[in-house]
């Protein structure tokens, strides 16, 4: 091996390699970092810094072309993304078009995807709840899932790590079924909230409409001013990116803060193609990456792989991990890779008027809303379905509008804005089941333009979420007419899994390696230099908005890389 060959395959070598820049992956680079290793971070999309890229946070609505709306031919080209809500005018530019990373649904699937430094944190709908023992007990009890390797007790401690440099908004509610946190002030509910909530403590014993807890900064600490961000302005812009870092994102935050220790080499445009595994040694020794630009392939080294690339491609990725010792993917001696999938159950919503409180109304706008906790099947199997939903609540105050008229009358008629009643509304979270049948796996002969194999996606709904959505929406309605609610809509959209963005599994935590794929610590049990820390690490999916606790196991994950696996090549 000549000189030149050897000198350039030490510039390519570090301590640990992160697989994504996103939620988890930022974690990872922040945690490793800090710690001293130096670390490569990986990203297939472009780079996206904070402040310097967000090319919309401070436009005015009539400096949109189109007014935040869509054009029509962009729409139909697109109709998978332009399903999302956030796919605006304003932030499009964050989101992947559905020709860019083409994949194959074997049952319609929404793959909503942010390919850039920083991936969906930027977009992220912000909702930060804990797990409890019910969630991590579930599988065990129910018998739906295998038996998560950890407790609520070995999660705790990071729960807190992470809320005191995410800064979490919220209320000391004192619910077992949802553990409180390290918390900023929240911001106030609307009356309207707090009249239902009264009506659901006078009524249910189990249920608890409280303040939905938010990745917001009401009043930032110190350890925020040190990363430079300042107090949520409450612009609920949050998706062009924040020009105060009000809200949490790895581009405002984790990626900052581990490039300042000097340990960080960010490679933007860099896709992985698959993990390297040494056959004499038992272990991975890098990854191969292929520049998005020039197609070129380049190998990277390191002691210890933390893939985050999002729940599919980390599963996509790991399926490509192909050798003579793991010719299914990497760590993938039982064939599980890729299966029990689950996601979340956004499909039903219920709306209706509220007639009380016409002396009041909202001031200014708030990030978040009310949530009420999951209350079915917590302490005991209540009714013909497995596991259960949380909903958000919201109210406010609707306006009038008169369009009679025409040219100056219309304008006349249209200025005078006159206050409706308070419109109430909620939406279900249900947790869906994890199943052999939910599965993704790679086309034999389809490519990207990068030459990776195309991902089949086959996820669907089943009778256990016909039955919850139906539950779901005779619950709200009974809540609903105790509190006196009229006009009273309920809905089901009946939209494909992945548009709730809560994909999760394939590469499931578990006790037994026959059974699943990651130990305890989210190592692969076939080979414990690779963690998995992402979506596609969860066993099942409970009800909670899953991004906190990606970031608690990453943090945790990372620990027990670090005290375990030194930084000797």
């Amino acid at each position: 091996m000549s000189d030149n060959i050897i000198v350039s395959k030490e510039k390519r070598r570090f301590d640990a390699i992160v697989i994504g820049s996103g939620m988890s992956g930022g974690w990872a680079a922040k945690e490793f970092t800090e710690k001293g290793w130096n670390t490569l971070v990986l990203e297939r999309g472009r780079d996206v810094q904070h402040l310097k890229d967000y090319p919309t946070t401070n436009k005015m609505p009539w400096e949109f072309e189109h007014r935040g709306q869509m054009p029509l031919a962009i729409t139909q080209a697109n109709p998978i993304i332009s399903r999302c809500y956030a796919f605006k005018e304003d932030a499009a530019h964050f989101f992947v078009k559905d020709q860019e990373h083409p994949y194959q649904q074997e049952q319609p699937f929404d793959w909503i995807r942010g390919y850039q430094v920083g991936g969906k944190s930027i977009m992220w709908a912000r909702q930060t709840q804990r797990w409890s023992d019910f969630d991590f007990d579930g599988p065990a009890r129910d018998g739906f899932a295998v038996d998560w390797p950890i407790r609520y007790k070995d999660l705790a401690p990071w729960y807190s790590y992470v809320e005191k440099f995410v800064g979490i908004s919220g209320n000391k509610d004192g619910l077992p079924i949802l553990p409180d946190g390290e918390f900023l002030p929240a911001l106030e509910l609307t009356c309207v909230d707090h009249y239902f909530k009264d009506i659901i403590q006078k009524n249910y014993q189990n249920r608890h409409l409280i303040y939905g807890r938010c990745a917001h900064l009401t009043e930032p600490t110190a350890l925020h001013l040190a990363q430079g961000r300042g107090q949520c302005q409450n612009r609920r812009l949050c998706q062009r990116g924040c020009p105060f870092g009000g809200y949490f994102n790895s581009n405002s935050a984790t990626l900052p803060w581990a490039a300042k220790t000097g340990k960080m080499t960010l490679r933007p445009f860099s896709i992985v193609h698959s993990i390297i595994y040494d056959n004499q040694k038992g272990k991975a020794t890098g990854v191969r990456v292929i520049d998005s630009h020039t197609k070129e392939m380049v190998e990277y080294y390191s002691k210890v792989i933390f893939v985050n690339a999002g729940a599919l491609n980390t599963n996509l990725i790991l399926l490509n991990s192909i050798s003579s010792r793991f010719p299914q993917g990497l760590g993938n001696d039982n064939g599980l890779l890729g299966k029990f999938l689950a996601f979340h159950n956004y499909r039903a919503r219920i709306s209706a008027i509220h007639e009380g409180h016409l002396d009041s109304n909202t001031d200014g706008r708030s990030p978040t809303s009310a949530y009420l906790p999951r209350f079915r099947n917590v302490e005991n199997q209540e009714t013909d379905f497995l596991r259960g939903y949380a909903a958000g609540f919201s109210s406010y105050r609707s306006l009038k509008k008169n369009t009679d008229g025409l040219g100056l009358v219309l304008k006349k008629h249209l200025a005078e804005k006159e206050l409706g009643p308070w419109q109430v509304g909620s939406h279900m979270m249900g947790e869906t089941i994890p199943k052999s049948s939910n599965l993704v796996n790679l086309h034999p002969s389809l490519k990207d333009e990068w030459g990776m194999p195309q991902l089949n996606i086959r996820i669907g709904y089943d009778e256990n979420d016909e039955k919850m959505v139906n539950d779901y929406l005779e619950q709200m309605t009974e809540m609903f007419q105790k509190a006196g609610f009229t006009n009273i809509k309920t809905s089901d959209s009946k939209q494909a899994p992945g548009l709730d963005i809560h994909e999760m599994g394939g590469v499931r935590m578990g006790k037994d390696p026959k059974t699943s794929l990651l130990n305890e610590f989210n190592q692969l049990h076939a080979c414990d230099n690779v963690y998995v820390t992402d979506g596609a690490c969860m066993t099942s999916t409970s009800t909670q908005n899953p991004s906190l606790t990606y970031m608690a196991l990453t943090a945790r994950a990372v620990d027990h890389a670090v005290r375990n696996g030194g930084i000797s090549q």
